[in-house]
């Protein structure tokens, strides 16, 4: 059986984060009362680098677990597997993070099984327990737990989408795109390309983004618009870096291929 896909960190620098609003304050003021948080946005639009910014700011550790279509709900909460001719039981992600206290961040939650919803509803209403039937045992969450999920809600299906009683278990905070001046200092932090050559980088990146719906599935991320400007940075000539940073990851499709670079070509020359 496959086992979870999970980080552990405690990071005493703060990870860089531009705030578009007042989602810092509201992740804040929900840990403080003990407040389940759901964070929704398009790919890479920050919401992991968030949840690590605000696990520093807060000092508390961050238990990380990549969702994924064979994620059950052993996997997050342990199983007993055999260690010297011994079985022993061998805590998962959420059953540490509640333990030991600390984030635990699952995300893009709705790719995981529909037995991992089950599991977290009794962690989202006041008893904030974490039942473990194999165990026996009966968890508690401490005061310094907190549940952090996320989704992108342009990949819901109707097989893949949080069901309302899910949904409405948590505090929710929307995340988009930066505005073009606060995302050119990002991928200039980020990448160490200067801000007057990102700026046409950004230009295009509003452009693609304009097209999601269209002939694309999904927009440019500024996760993209980082690594285009990091090849850019290293010595790629423009035109390849935006190839193979901003075009290639978004579409196979030659012929949407072939009008995006009309596109980049129109933008950036």
């Amino acid at each position: 059986m496959k086992a979870a896909l999970h980080t552990v960190t405690s990071a005493p620098e703060l990870p860089a984060y531009v705030p578009s609003g007042n989602e810092c304050e509201l992740f804040e003021h929900a840990w403080q009362r003990h407040l389940p948080v759901l964070l929704k946005g398009p790919t890479g639009c920050g919401k992991t680098r968030f949840v690590a910014h605000m696990a520093a700011r807060l000092g508390l550790p961050l238990h990380t677990v990549a969702c994924h279509d064979d994620l059950t709900a052993a996997d997050l909460t342990g199983r007993y597997l055999l260690r010297g001719g011994d079985t022993v039981w061998t805590d998962g992600p959420l059953t540490r993070a509640v333990r030991e206290g600390g984030i635990c961040y699952l995300d893009e939650v709705v790719e995981a099984r529909k037995d991992v919803t089950v599991v977290l509803h009794p962690l989202t209403d006041d008893r904030r327990i974490l039942p473990l039937e194999r165990t026996g045992e009966e968890l508690v969450a401490p005061n310094s737990f907190m549940l952090v999920v996320s989704y992108n809600p342009g990949y819901q299906t109707l097989l893949k989408a949080l069901k309302p009683s899910t949904r409405q278990r948590f505090i929710a905070i929307e995340f988009g795109f930066l505005p073009p001046e606060q995302e050119i200092a990002v991928v200039y932090a980020e990448s160490g390309l200067s801000p007057e050559r990102v700026r046409p980088l950004v230009g295009l990146a509003g452009r693609l983004r304009a097209l999601k719906g269209h002939d694309l599935e999904e927009g440019v991320s500024t996760r993209l618009v980082v690594y285009c400007a990091t090849l850019i940075a290293a010595g790629t000539p423009i035109a390849d870096a935006v190839l193979a940073g901003m075009i290639e990851p978004l579409t196979d499709d030659s012929d949407v291929k072939a009008a995006l670079l009309d596109v980049a070509r129109a933008v950036i020359g």
